[in-house]
């Protein structure tokens, strides 16, 4: 017998990892702005100007300074 919420989780979509560049840092929280120009906070150590990848409120890490093209569908 499988477990029926596991196999549920399984349908929704992953978590997407987003980058931005970081405007500020208090307390340990980054305010990250978006190549769209959104704003977010996010946990994590990161200094301002420095450009990370975020995941679900969470930065996992630096980000190469690349240029960036917005495409919309």
């Amino acid at each position: 017998m499988s477990n029926l919420f596991k196999a549920f989780l399984d349908l929704l979509p992953g978590r997407p990892l987003q980058v931005g560049t970081v405007l500020s840092v208090s307390s340990g929280i980054a305010t990250v702005e978006l190549p769209g120009g959104g704003l977010l906070q996010a946990r994590g150590q990161a200094a301002a100007d420095q450009r990370v990848f975020v995941r679900d409120g969470q930065i996992e890490g630096p980000a190469p300074n690349l240029p960036v093209e917005i495409i919309e569908i």
